[in-house]
């Protein structure tokens, strides 16, 4: 069954100065786990009894918990005093994404390196050619590979000036942790399109991309990475003012974060660009209910509002917190109940019934659902296979009328910057050229409102329109791509 959300490819954990540093980033990457379900893997530096430095390594296919399922990994394996760590989503066969699993290394003349990288690198096939024909080979089928490549080849002889020259030839998304013999490198791309943060326990210091990562770990949050910002931690960062801070360039920051981190991906109980997810949601639904309003058929009843679980839980929240304030009947109710049981290789066999995914996924509350008038609310529709086939089970369920409300536009374009969506043809908005009627019809409800993008930058409180990418709404690309092909020819 293919998912019908579009997907972030991965999330990235990085920390120095700490013994097991390996079960922190575990730790972190189970709190990641939205961010990337197919692969996990974790690298740890370790002093050698001649106190040389080496790395370790523990990568695999599967959820963080069945990549780590043996706890012996981590006494014999996984030891050190700093370690980073890497969830992914893969957009390539299973035949190679075995050796596409982060964090990657490499070892070169100034010793060894990994990299785990959140983003995608809009110019990495131009970079990979020139790598190409200059002599290098590459191992995986990723952008992120260009990246340590660049540094590797760098003339200069300080790591950091390595790390600043490559990121200045590269362009696109990323949010990025290396590790190197003595060191942990943090650095997010100038137009910031994804998170990264920065916490602190016991001394040490911690770069994840959602801060869910340091709740779970009791580290505490101090600031974000900045958009073009580099942060250097070593052996003689003991304060806050001891990391090091860098300019990847000189060119005036433009904020181009992703706004799909706040309407999706992210975890509500995350800070993100230096708002409350949830905080944001809420103000999703709130601005929702405002410009799209669904009032009782009579006086003597209730309109019913129901999220998709679960990023559209906070959302449902503050639409029928609205509704009361602007003196509309309604209740919040649980309609739909979500199994979080299914793993990620479930096979449906004989998939002549499509629906029967729908079906294993989602279950409804017939007593909530039975002859009322139902507000569903959504995040986003991307193919409307599954909005559709909901929209059939909450009918079964006995609904009277079925309003469906999305606290996002239309996606009418692919990304180039870090998520997945299908191809443009199988975009329901853009199947349907935006014709609200023809999609509602197909959808099988009775009525049916996106948010506008103006209406949806309105939600984005704390922030200017201008600090956020709605390419994927819009059209219009912050930085530069070819948009020839619907998808990078690289895997993230």
């Amino acid at each position: 069954m293919k998912s019908d959300k579009p997907k972030c490819h991965c999330g990235v954990f990085g920390i120095f100065g700490i013994k097991e540093p390996a079960l922190y980033t575990y730790y972190g990457l189970h709190a990641l786990q939205h961010r990337g379900q197919e692969a996990s893997g974790i690298i740890t530096a370790c002093k050698t009894d001649n106190e040389k430095v080496k790395f370790n390594s523990h990568k695999g296919i599967g959820l963080v918990s069945e990549v780590f399922s043996n706890s012996k990994v981590f006494e014999e394996n996984l030891c050190g005093f700093s370690a980073i760590g890497h969830n992914r989503y893969s957009t390539t066969g299973a035949s190679d994404s075995q050796k596409n699993i982060q964090p990657f290394t490499v070892n070169y003349r100034m010793g060894n390196l990994a990299i785990a990288h959140n983003g995608n690198l809009t110019n990495a096939d131009k970079i990979r050619k020139e790598l190409i024909d200059d002599g290098a080979i590459f191992q995986t089928t990723s952008d992120t590979e260009v990246i340590p490549h660049l540094i590797a080849r760098s003339k200069l002889d300080n790591q950091i000036d390595q790390a600043l020259e490559a990121l200045r030839k590269v362009e696109g998304a990323y949010s990025i942790v290396i590790l190197t013999n003595d060191k942990l490198i943090a650095a997010r791309d100038p137009n910031g399109f994804r998170p990264l943060a920065l916490g602190k326990i016991n001394g040490s210091f911690v770069i994840a991309s959602e801060t869910c990562a340091f709740d779970i770990n009791k580290i505490e949050y101090i600031r974000d990475v900045e958009p073009g910002e580099l942060l250097v931690i070593d052996h003689n960062t003991k304060s806050l003012e001891d990391i090091k801070s860098f300019r990847i360039n000189e060119n005036p920051i433009h904020k181009k974060h992703c706004v799909f981190e706040f309407i999706y991906f992210s975890r509500p109980d995350s800070r993100i660009f230096g708002s409350n997810v949830d905080k944001m949601r809420r103000k999703l639904g709130k601005v929702l209910a405002s410009y799209h309003p669904v009032t009782p058929d009579n006086p003597d009843e209730k309109v019913i509002v129901i999220s998709v679980p679960d990023s559209s839980n906070t959302v449902a929240i503050g639409y029928q917190n609205q509704l009361q304030k602007m003196g509309i009947p309604s209740k919040h109710e649980i309609g739909l109940i979500r199994s979080h049981y299914i793993g990620r290789t479930f096979i449906l066999p004989g998939q002549g019934k499509r629906e029967v995914g729908v079906r294993i996924k989602f279950n409804t509350v017939k007593g909530v659902l039975e002859d009322k008038k139902v507000v569903l609310i959504d995040d986003s529709i991307v193919r409307g296979t599954t909005s559709r086939q909901l929209v059939h089970l909450l009918k079964e369920a006995g609904a009277r009328s079925i309003h469906l409300r999305i606290s996002s536009p239309p996606i009418l374009y692919p990304c180039f910057y870090g998520m997945d969506f299908p191809s443009k043809d199988e975009l329901i908005a853009n199947r349907f050229n935006g014709d609200l009627d023809e999609m509602r019809k197909y959808l099988g409800v009775e009525s049916l409102n996106y948010m506008t993008q103006d209406q949806l930058l309105e939600a984005m409180v704390d922030h200017t329109p201008d600090d956020f990418c709605t390419a994927c709404f819009s059209g219009k690309y912050p930085v530069a791509v070819n948009t020839n092909f619907e998808k990078s020819v690289y895997e993230i």
